[in-house]
């Protein structure tokens, strides 16, 4: 599955590991967060994440 990294801070949405903090199941791809997820860190909206290699 595709990682994608935070724009405005670095952090990276890594969809094997989710977001258990804020009730992203690992496993849960990019493309099926939730339209109003956040950066866990920075609050940036979900259009902020550009995909990583």
């Amino acid at each position: 599955m595709q990682k994608y990294e935070c724009q405005a801070c670095g952090y990276i949405y890594d969809p094997k590991v989710g977001d258990e903090d804020n009730g992203i199941k690992p496993g849960t791809a990019f493309e099926d967060l939730p339209e109003d997820w956040e950066c866990p860190l920075c609050g940036a909206p979900k259009d902020e994440f550009e995909p990583v290699e």
